[in-house]
């Protein structure tokens, strides 16, 4: 920034926004921005020291937020480190309501941004209080009671927070975090998903080299480890990859991926979720915890580079592999994220160049060079890529992805990506019949234009292909094909845009300096005049073909359609592009050529006259001298001579003549102002002329042209957009225009040329404003007093003229005055509004119109709905003017907001990411500058509220509640506009929308009250008045709603007013926030507001606040505090009242309860009377209220529950072992003591009490917290047994109703009632309910309750089953702190019924109650549960009550234990002992859940890095046991039969058939562990293998038996898994085992099972020579085998492999099949026809064939492209036509395989082959060919994807 600047600032700014410097009133913004600057820091920080939370902070930050929007970061470093300090203390300020914190959070977010700005030196911010924010509101403990209200947007936002000031927690806070949230780490327990959430959201990745050790390191290996051995994806495993990616980012260079990156790229193949081989199974949690592209993305292309390269190499790799899949015969729900990737890592690797190249350092770290991108890594990762991109181009889901990453890859290199995409595009403009490949390769153009045209170095010939291409897209301008028609107006206004069209062909004889290119591209402009012709005769003949007549049937609507309008902006936006970049002599002839056109026809106005208009703005804008020349006077001249006959202004119907030109007229004078002045007086003829026409259509086309006229002299903007400033005027020797082809515009050398309004366009406008607009208001005025009569529609042709003088000159009158509305919020701090200056000096002299219209509008609008309400169209036009009257000052709110979007959109498509800085074309540039003109002009927020808005709101709000549903809905848009404009006015308006709902009023019509209901509904984006979140108007609001219940007109008849209720309650439950009640601002606050006050530049003149002022504030603070809870009180005795009135409809009844639900709040107590009324609707007639009674007495119940004091402990005084030194996870010495053992349990008194219990079960598994805390002793706790003295009064309450046994009864018998019949579940909130009341009343209703729970237990109905679980779930929750002798008797009370539950149990209760136990287990010490589990453990499978009560049992046990985790190694121990022997269960159901119980049982058995053996049961040693009961179906050879028969018979079977029934329970036990576990145990599964092979089938078919389905599941589950690299060998030695076995299914079935394994592990297999040899020669040998189904498998599974590159086709594989194809053949013996073929193949037979499927397969692994070597291999292929079979048959099939999938491109492929060759092939296939061409369309339908394998 230039010196003299920084001294007219007083400061250096962080970063403003430069667009402003731009702006023609430039000089003006430093004064201004410094004053408003000044008044924020000043009001800011009194608001902060007189404590004023709402309104004072909240207005001041959100004025500092608007600020930022027009200036950018426009402060000093000093500044932006105190707002940033004071936002994060306002943040973190604990019981800050939650709306507020939001606010806060979002600009702080806005501060903390760009973190280039500001070091770690000059900003650290504590963790710690985020954290607590964090726990507070996503982990909270009340909100799923009811008792807190986030909004659903709090968790993005806060986490976007901690990731802003991630860079900047000190460096002691990477040990901190680990020691705070390490404990958590439990695999099995819920607490590891929010550990490892935590580490990726809080880790610091940023810190200096320096500070690494404190860092990033004290951490990585530990979770590199956990991440390297976890292998079934568990939900918690993405967020470490999201971690990773981060770290990998931030710190190129200084980790050593290297080991790791064959395992990542293995992980992130998988994560794609592609289909491999035919009968593959998903495990269903692979896809929903997938990896997030975004951050694989960004790990990717961090690991590029650096001296090793091998991320390029397994990249390379990676893509190879998956290729095919972007074929767009291939579809799948995998296609997204193939695509995705396929976008993003081009961006992403552009990104990291821009860092490492062409970004300002900063303090960040940058990359070292040694690991810098170099040439060469370009290169190769723009070849890996190109070619999945260039098959992407044409895929299902668009071409869009393809195009993004094309623009990223030829930013890099053009010369790679470009020439292959032109190749597709030449073609694709010839054809007509694939429109498709037409519009996929011009959007993909589109993308690399840029590159193209500006050629550069890389790319020279470049810009040869701009003109080709022009003149080629031409026929796209088609009227017949919409969506090719709009992708050639991009693609011409594109190039166009970036290209001059300046015919330079000149220069090649007058200069001597040109290169070759140079010289062809200028004798190649010759042809730019051509083009421009052309393309104007393409629009002329799509207008003809889309006029009305020809379009319309007579009946249809004279609108355009969208189709019509989409066309038309994408006509003139493109002629207008290529005007604007002609030279003046190409200009000229377009000019006459369209005007020619457009004078010698006559258009009708709707479509095509719109569309020709529209292309002589055009022309008109970019030289308004020339054109105007021709246009005005032609125009002027036909109007005058038709109009001057007196008859036609009375005429309905006008002539053509008259209307066309008028039209051409308005659109014409959208132009440079000046350029206008000198046609004033004959423009203002024409509108006196034709401003009174009696046509409707005619007289609007005049009010456009007075909008248009007005509009262009009283605006400022910039008058040109060519791409080069100047323009093209200059002499070829001095500027060769074909230089700048593709040059961005240069943001400093911009030189604007802006239209500001001369003082003699200002007179000119108030000159026709007085001409104009003042007699039209005298006449309303007239009418409006009655003193004059007006037919409506000259009201309404008044009133238009009224609305387009006020759009025309709107910016020049000055906004509303008056005086400010009183008293609607008292605050200590100045609330006034800033006024921002937009370049117009508004005139005091001169009458001010808006306010005249005002004053007009008001009284007529009075006198219409007085006198004549039903003239809707004139309330249209007044309700339109009046929004203009408060919001418009020359631009309207929506406009800008689509121009932003298409702004931003252009941007996007055409901006140079790897250089950044702003390089874009000098229109975008304009373009921004100017949206940010009229950002000044929009912005309008803290707009003080007038009486003048008063006034006009109170019209709005009668507008809104009159009676025509139209005009209602219109008023009701603007009032909700202008609500959130004005300071405070809702509380002004409230009131007043409340009054029509007030029940006693009489004078009310049903429109009034539907039109108040939707006042207060709001709209979906503004303000919902029944829901502002301030306790003043939610007070007045919603009692208001539900008494309208008892209003006269209210109906619940009528279905509109029932859907407006429902709709109300429904919007006021989903954005209900809880309000806070507390204000507090803590001191450290205040130190840092008076800092903000004293920091330097700017200054403010506010002083310090006085003493007394401090006290003062101290006395508001609290007495707000105290208001505010005065005020919650008063709402909810409001609604008890409502609700206590007899008169109320049900409908309202429910309306209030739910409103009184949103009431409970964890820091404030419920009134006594609304605990009354909960408690007592427990058992209310309707089902909806004891819902929400049900929930709400179980938020009170939480309200009222004591608190229970902890202690922290010493480990050693508890165990007496010392904490391990270092990291050792699961059972050690020191956390045994809370294992469950049950020689040692507290079964007395005295052993309960010296018991330490811990609740968690995470604790002490991988670490212990630094500080253990448990629940003190007895003693210490809160007092057991209360009387009813001794109770408050809400718990009194509580205890009367639940003491009497009706109430009790009646309650039982109501939550016994089925509610949706089989859709019933278990109900948290019912548990909640019990489970409060036991813990906040220990056993006092306990006698009441038991004869009901014996009752109900007895009773096996559904219902009643699930109500008794749902008590004994909290009964057993709630005894959590009871006394001994409490827990014993309970227990007492307990097992007997729970048994006699189990022994009941049915189909449709077993979930209940397993959902019942867990519930009851979870977060509980198993030592405190012993009673329950020694019950559960008795004997769960001994055959009473048949097989489905023993699954039952298991299941609910299963429930319980889960819960229980690794505290119960015994319990596990003697569970499985139990179970073994019962492993030949008969019965299905039984095996799959013991096959279910046995996951759980090894769950805890994993192979954790850190983690010592466990002393739960293991893996290994259940198989060995396992395996020898199996012995006798390993040995033998014959097949295995499923011939078990289902019942179990008396007398032993024979081992054979127990062996069988074994089998079958331990495949269920590997089909559920497969997806449940963390680690596979694969050594032990190997063992299983040859078993599994023998018995899976080959073919897909559903009859088989359950063993072999279950078999064939197993083995495709199994296939999936991921392989660490040490067991890689072991596997495939099993295999080669396998492959040797005598039974061909099992030979067959390990080549499928090679294809999916290899896949899934692929990057694993390639980093291990001696393993893809040997899978090779495993496949290769198969190839050989004398099963013919065995041979052609491996031919598939060859192709395959050769496919995804596993495999390469060299000399030695190829040499060794054409050897095997030269195998002689013994002489065929001569047969009889008819004869069967020798069946027994001759070995030499099997040879010969075997080397045809080698060649076969080599020539079916390129199904898309044509290698060099595969014309010759088909050549000796196509030789084997006429062998024997089976030899014929593969060949014709390979043949018929390869025209199948090189018949799209064919004609490219063609090359690769000589004459002969061809010829041959035709040959070759002969007679075949011609069939085949027929069943291709259909193969290509069948055959979906040419899939690997």
């Amino acid at each position: 920034m230039k010196k003299d600047e920084v001294e007219a600032l007083g400061f250096v700014p962080q970063k403003d926004i430069v667009y402003n410097k731009l702006l023609p009133y430039a000089d003006k913004l430093d004064e201004e921005s410094n004053d408003i600057l000044g008044q924020i820091k000043g009001n800011l920080g009194r608001a902060v020291q007189l404590k004023e939370l709402w309104p004072g902070v909240l207005f001041w930050t959100r004025k500092l937020s608007t600020y930022m929007r027009l200036y950018g970061r426009k402060f000093s470093k000093e500044d932006h480190v105190l707002f940033i300090k004071l936002l994060y203390e306002l943040v973190t300020i604990p019981k800050l309501e939650i709306s507020m914190m939001q606010g806060f959070a979002r600009h702080l977010i806005n501060l903390l941004k760009k973190k280039e700005l500001l070091s770690r030196d000059d900003l650290e911010l504590p963790w710690r209080p985020l954290c607590e924010l964090q726990e507070r509101i996503l982990y909270s403990k009340t909100e799923h009671l009811g008792l807190n209200w986030f909004p659903n947007s709090v968790e993005n936002v806060l986490k976007t927070l901690v990731k802003n000031c991630r860079p900047y927690f000190p460096e002691s806070a990477t040990q901190e975090m680990l020691d705070e949230w390490r404990p958590l780490l439990c695999p099995f327990d819920v607490t590891m998903q929010r550990a490892i959430s935590y580490f990726e959201l809080f880790l610091p990745t940023t810190l200096p080299p320096k500070l690494h050790h404190k860092g990033f390191k004290l951490w990585f290996n530990e979770l590199m480890d956990l991440w390297m051995s976890v292998q079934n994806l568990p939900g918690w495993e993405v967020h470490l990859v999201n971690l990773f990616a981060r770290l990998a980012n931030d710190n190129i260079g200084y980790i050593d991926w290297d080991p790791y990156i064959p395992k990542i790229f293995t992980r992130i193949l998988r994560s794609l979720n592609l289909p491999v081989g035919t009968s593959q199974m998903l495990v269903p949690r692979y896809l929903t915890n997938a990896y997030d592209i975004g951050h694989v993305v960004l790990w990717v292309s961090s690991l590029l580079g650096g001296p090793s390269k091998q991320a390029q190499t397994q990249l390379t790799g990676l893509f190879n592999s998956i290729t095919s899949f972007f074929h767009p015969s291939n579809h799948g729900r995998w296609l997204m994220k193939l695509m995705k990737l396929l976008q993003r890592l081009p961006a992403s690797v552009v990104r990291r160049l821009h860092r490492e190249r062409y970004r300002k350092a900063s303090w960040l770290t940058p990359v070292p060079d040694s690991h810098k991108l170099t040439e060469q890594d370009i290169t190769d990762f723009v070849e890996s890529m190109k070619q999945p991109v260039l098959l992407a181009m044409f895929s299902k889901t668009g071409s869009l992805d393809a195009a993004q990453a094309l623009q990223n890859l030829a930013l890099m290199r053009p010369e790679l990506v470009i020439p292959p995409v032109l190749e597709k595009t030449y073609p694709a403009m010839e054809t007509l019949t694939e429109p498709h490949q037409l519009t996929a390769t011009l959007s993909c153009m589109i993308g690399v234009a840029r590159s193209l045209v500006s050629g550069g170095p890389r790319y020279p010939e470049g810009p040869t292909h701009m003109l080709p291409l022009l003149m080629r897209a031409l026929p796209g301008v088609d009227p017949n094909d919409f969506s090719k028609c709009m992708i050639t107006f991009q693609f011409i206004a594109t190039f166009s845009t970036l290209v001059p069209l300046v015919d330079c062909s000149s220069a090649v004889h007058e200069r001597d300096d040109l290169t070759e290119v140079e010289r062809e591209l200028c004798s190649a402009s010759a042809e730019f005049e051509d083009f421009v012709l052309q393309f104007m005769d393409r629009c002329f003949a799509l207008i003809d073909s889309s006029t009305l007549e020809q379009t319309r049937e007579e009946t249809e609507t004279e609108k355009m359609t969208h189709l019509e309008s989409l066309v038309e902006l994408g006509l003139s936006s493109t002629f207008s592009t290529i005007l604007t970049q002609c030279s003046m002599d190409i200009f000229k002839v377009a000019l006459e050529k369209v005007f020619i056109f457009a004078t010698t026809n006559i258009f009708e106005t709707r479509v095509a006259g719109r569309m020709v208009a529209d292309m002589c703005r055009a022309a008109a804008k970019c030289h308004p001298a020339e054109s105007l020349k021709v246009f005005v006077p032609h125009c002027c001249n036909a109007i005058t001579q038709i109009a001057v006959n007196e008859e036609v202004l009375n005429e309905e119907e006008l002539d053509k003549e008259l209307l066309w030109n008028l039209q051409l007229l308005s659109e014409v004078t959208r132009v440079d102002g000046d350029k206008l002045l000198p046609y004033r007086t004959q423009l203002v003829r024409i509108l006196q002329l034709t401003l009174h026409l009696k046509c409707k259509q005619g007289y609007s086309l005049a009010c456009n042209l007075l909008h248009h006229v007005l509009r262009s002299t009283a605006l400022t903007y910039p008058t040109e957009y060519c791409s080069i400033p100047g323009g093209f005027q200059r002499p070829l020797q001095a500027y060769l225009p074909i230089k700048d082809w593709g040059r961005p515009g240069d943001l400093w050398g911009l030189q604007i040329q802006w239209h500001v309004p001369s003082a003699e366009e200002t007179a000119f406008v108030f000159y026709v404003l007085d001409l104009l607009l003042q007699p039209e208001l005298l006449n309303l005025q007239r009418y409006a007093q009655g003193e004059q009569g007006m037919t409506r529609d000259d009201v309404l042709q008044s009133l238009s003229i009224v609305q387009h003088c006020l759009l025309g000159a709107g910016s020049m009158l000055p906004p509303l005055e008056g005086e400010v509305v009183p008293d609607l919020v008292s605050s200590m701090v100045s609330l006034n509004e800033t006024l921002l200056y937009t370049g117009v000096e508004y005139d005091s002299s001169r009458e001010n119109y808006r306010e005249a219209i005002c004053r007009v509008m008001r009284q007529l609008l009075q006198y219409i709905l007085e006198h004549s309400e039903d003239d809707t169209k004139s309330l249209f036009s007044i309700i339109k003017i009046i929004s203009d009257l408060l919001h418009f000052k020359g631009s309207h709110k929506h406009e800008f907001d689509s121009r932003w979007k298409s702004f931003n959109l252009v941007k996007k498509s055409m901006e140079n990411r790897l250089h950044g800085r702003k390089q874009h074309i000098r229109a975008l540039l304009i373009d921004r500058v100017m949206l940010q003109h009229e950002l000044r002009k929009l912005t309008v927020e803290g707009c003080e509220y007038k009486s003048v808005h008063q006034g006009l709101l109170s019209d709005l709000l009668r507008l809104s509640t009159s009676t025509y549903s139209q005009v209602r809905s219109k008023a009701q848009g603007v009032l909700f506009t202008t609500l959130g404009t004005c300071n405070f006015c809702c509380r002004d308006l409230i009131p007043h929308v409340l009054e029509v709902l007030e029940p006693h009023r009489t004078d009310v019509t049903q429109q009034q009250f539907k039109g108040a209901l939707y006042c207060l509904l709001g709209n979906h984006s503004g303000v919902c008045l029944a829901n502002l979140h301030d306790w003043d108007c939610i007070v007045q609001s919603w009692p208001a709603i539900v008494r309208s219940g008892l209003s006269s007109v209210m109906s619940l008849e009528k279905p509109s007013v029932v859907r407006l209720f429902d709709d109300l309650a429904d919007k006021v439950h989903r954005q209900y926030e809880t309000i806070g009640l507390d204000f507090t601002i803590p001191e450290s606050c205040v130190i840092l507001a008076v800092m903000l006050m004293k920091s330097g530049s700017p200054a403010h003149n506010l002083p310090l606040p006085s003493d007394q002022e401090v006290e003062e504030a101290a006395r508001r603070q609290q007495a707000k505090n105290l208001e505010s809870v005065q005020k919650y009180e008063k709402l909810v005795t409001e609604l008890l009242d409502c609700l206590n009135d007899r008169n109320m409809p049900w409908k309202f009844e429910h309306i209030a309860i739910g409103f009184l639900s949103l009431l409970l709040r964890d820091d404030h107590p419920l009134p006594t009377a609304a605990v009354n009324f909960f408690v007592k609707s427990l058992n209310h007639d309707a089902l909806i209220v004891r819902k929400v009674a049900i929930s709400s007495v179980a938020g009170i119940l939480k309200q009222l529950k004591r608190p229970h004091k902890k202690v922290p402990i010493s480990l050693s005084d508890i165990t007496g072992v010392c904490e391990p030194e270092g990291l050792v996870a699961g059972d050690r010495p020191d956390n045994r003591w809370m294992q469950y053992n049950s020689s040692s349990l507290p079964r007395s008194q005295e052993e309960w009490d010296v018991c330490r219990f811990v609740e968690k079960t995470h604790w002490g598994y991988y670490s212990w917290p630094r500080k253990l805390m448990l629940y003190a002793p007895l003693e210490e706790q809160p007092k057991q047994g209360m009387t009813r003295e001794e109770m408050t009064e809400r718990e009194q309450i509580i205890y009367d109703y639940f003491s009497d046994p009706v109430f009790i009864e009646q309650l039982i018998k109501f939550l016994s009632l089925e509610d949706r019949k089989g859709k019933d579940k278990f109900s948290p909130r019912r548990f909640c309910l019990f489970k409060g009341l036991f813990r906040n009343y220990d056993n006092a209703f306990l006698p009441l309750l038991r004869p009901h729970l014996e009752r109900l237990v007895a009773d096996s109905h559904e219902s009643t089953q699930r109500c008794v679980a749902e008590i004994i779930a909290g009964l057993i929750r709630g005894s959590k702190h009871w006394s001994f002798s409490r827990v014993e008797n309970l227990w007492q009370l307990l097992c007997p019924l729970i048994r006699t539950a189990l022994n009941n149990i049915t189909v449709e209760t077993y979930a209940d109650w397993g959902t019942c136990i867990a519930t009851a287990c979870e977060s509980r010490d198993p030592r405190k549960l012993h009673w329950l589990f020694e019950m559960l453990m008795e004997s769960p499978v001994n055959g009473e009550g048949g097989s489905f009560v023993d699954a039952c049992r298991l299941y609910v046990l299963q429930g319980g234990l889960a819960q229980q985790e690794w505290r119960v190694p015994e319990l596990l121990h003697r569970l499985l002992q139990y179970l073994e022997p019962k492993l030949t269960q008969v019965y299905k159901n039984v095996r799959e859940r013991i096959g279910s119980v046995l996951t759980y049982i090894f769950m805890i058995d994993v192979t954790l890095p850190y983690t010592c053996p466990t002393a739960s049961p293991r893996i290994s040693e259940f198989t060995g046991r396992v395996l020898a009961q199996l012995k006798p179906l390993t040995e033998g050879d014959e097949e295995i039969q499923n011939h078990v028969v289902e019942d179990n018979g008396v007398g032993e079977q024979d081992e054979r058939t127990q062996a069988i029934k074994l089998l079958k329970t331990v495949l269920k036990w590997l089909m559920a562990s497969a997806g449940r576990s963390f680690s596979t145990a694969v050594p032990e599964q190997l063992q299983l293998l040859p078993l599994l092979f023998k018995i899976a089938p080959v073919e897909n078919d559903d009859s088989y038996d359950e063993l072999k389905r279950d078999a064939k599941t197993c083995l495709s589950l199994m296939s999936q898994g991921l392989l660490y690299p040490e067991q890689i060998p072991q596997v495939l030695r099993a295999l080669q085992e396998i492959a040797g076995s005598s039974s061909w299914h099992a030979r067959y079935t390990v080549l499928t099972y090679l294809q999916i394994m290899v896949f899934y592990n692929l990057f694993t297999f390639l980093s291990n020579e001696p393993a893809v040899s040997h899978v090779r020669a495993l496949v290769i040998t198969l190839l050989e085998d004398e099963q013919l189904e065995v041979r052609e498998m491996g031919a598939t599974t060859l192709s395959g492999f050769l496919q995804c590159n596993f495999l390469s086709m060299d000399t030695p594989m190829q040499a060794h099949f054409e050897m095997l194809c030269k195998t002689r053949l013994p002489k065929r013996r001569k047969r009889e026809l008819g004869s069967v073929v020798d069946t027994i193949p001759s070995a030499d037979l099997v040879r010969r064939h075997a080397g045809v499927l080698g060649l076969s397969a080599c020539i079916l692994s390129s199904p898309y492209h044509v290698p060099t070597w595969m014309p010759q291999l088909l050549m000796d292929l196509s030789a084997h036509l006429n062998d024997t079979q089976p030899i014929e048959m593969t060949v014709k099939k390979t043949l018929s395989n390869f025209r199948r999938t090189h018949h799209d491109n064919w004609q490219e492929h063609k090359q690769q082959f000589t004459d002969d060759q061809l010829l041959n092939l035709r040959g070759s296939s002969g007679n075949e060919h011609t069939q085949d061409r027929r069943t291709h369309r259909r193969d290509r339908r069948a055959c979906g994807r040419d899939q690997h394998f």
